[in-house]
């Protein structure tokens, strides 16, 4: 019977990288590997075929010999399928049988690194500010509630003293060996976790545990111009490791509170400045405090309602970033609700000598070109 070319087994193309092949593959072997499909004939040979195939094409030069020759030229070196294993071919397979022994065994294979050291968790902090700490900055400090490594076992569990003992099931490698197929496959032993060691006498500071809850007092330098949603990392500040490894980072995440007067748009800051009729009409000029100082801001006369001002360089910082944003300052018109007699009699003069206003306004040339289109 011809064997199927080995690249349609695999499902890539004939320029497969690499990377193509070693994923292809592993998502055969997950699929066919006998301990997922006990007693199915079909997926055995399937296995073995995907085996065959990874074993030519990962190799350089049996792939190139196999793309001029075919098959007739990898006869006796195809790997498992074509009658044996071959041993330099096996640091590939490890790697990808690595996953594999892990998903059915909770093992590793054979030379992997024994009780693989973990680096801590990761924590979240959320720190709510004042809108005038984002804009200037400011030093804060922080009280951080954290699982630390124990200072009196080092983490270990167990009195310093005669608190541990050989692992009776492994004898203290930390893993155990057995035969899966044509592989030999160390297991992390289950009973020490791959330690090599148990707990005899558990630490009586953290009670067996490696770890002891403890609140870290922290200063934290806020820089200007954050916004809300803002991450600030703080390295090694975060969980302790399990098993000897660093420590993980602590996210510090920020909200910013709104201000009464100013609203943020990314790095320009926006006000409302509520002038009178008189000083719409005859112009004046008005103070404002800013996030710097004082600032004068002249009104022309004549402004209208809704006219926006901006006042260059007022804005926020950017973060780590040369420049800052502007100032915005809208202008409203307040129309008083109640006059004195005196104010009326004031107004009514000054009606008289205004043009009349009423009815619809002409249109302007640009809607009248419009409304040829329409």
């Amino acid at each position: 019977m011809a064997k199927a070319d080995y690249y349609e087994v695999l499902g890539v193309s004939r320029d497969a990288d690499e990377q193509s092949l070693k994923s292809a593959y592993r998502k055969l072997a997950m699929k066919y590997h006998p301990d997922r499909n006990p007693g199915d004939r079909t997926a055995e040979e399937k296995f073995k075929e995907a085996a065959e195939a990874y074993s030519v094409l990962s190799d350089p030069q049996k792939r190139a010999s196999y793309d001029r020759f075919g098959h007739a030229g990898v006869q006796g070196a195809a790997g498992p399928g074509a009658g044996g294993f071959d041993p330099s071919a096996f640091g590939d397979f490890q790697d990808i049988f690595g996953d594999l022994f892990e998903s059915f065994f909770g093992g590793r294979a054979a030379g992997a690194s024994r009780n693989r050291v973990r680096r801590g968790e990761d924590l979240r902090y959320d720190l709510e500010i004042d809108f005038e700490d984002a804009i200037r900055g400011k030093q804060v400090e922080l009280a951080i509630p954290r699982m630390a490594t124990c200072r009196a076992c080092e983490g270990s569990g167990a009195e310093r003293i005669d608190g541990l003992t050989v692992c009776p099931s492994c004898r203290g490698r930390g893993e155990v060996l057995f035969s899966q197929g044509f592989l030999s496959v160390r297991q992390t032993c289950s009973t020490c976790g791959g330690r090599g060691q148990i707990i005899r006498r558990p630490c009586r500071q953290c009670q067996g545990q490696g770890f002891v809850r403890e609140t870290r007092q922290l200063k934290l330098t806020i820089p200007p111009g954050v916004d809300t949603g803002t991450n600030m990392r703080l390295s090694g500040e975060g969980q302790a490791s399990p098993n000897g490894g660093p420590p993980g980072d602590l996210y510090v995440v920020l909200k910013v509170r709104d201000h009464p007067v100013f609203e943020r748009r990314e790095q320009d800051l926006h006000c409302t400045l509520p002038i009178s009729v008189a000083q719409a009409a005859l112009g004046a000029e008005i103070e404002i405090e800013t996030f710097d100082g004082i600032e004068r801001l002249r009104i022309p006369e004549g402004t209208q309602p809704g006219t926006q001002f901006r006042i260059r360089g007022k804005g926020v910082m950017r973060v780590n970033a040369p420049g800052r944003g502007d100032l915005y300052v809208h202008i409203e018109v307040r129309i008083p609700q109640k006059l004195t007699k005196e104010q009326r009699r004031l107004f009514e003069q000054l009606a008289n000598t205004l043009p009349a206003e009423g009815g619809p306004r002409e249109k302007g040339l640009f809607e009248k070109v419009l409304d040829l289109f329409n």
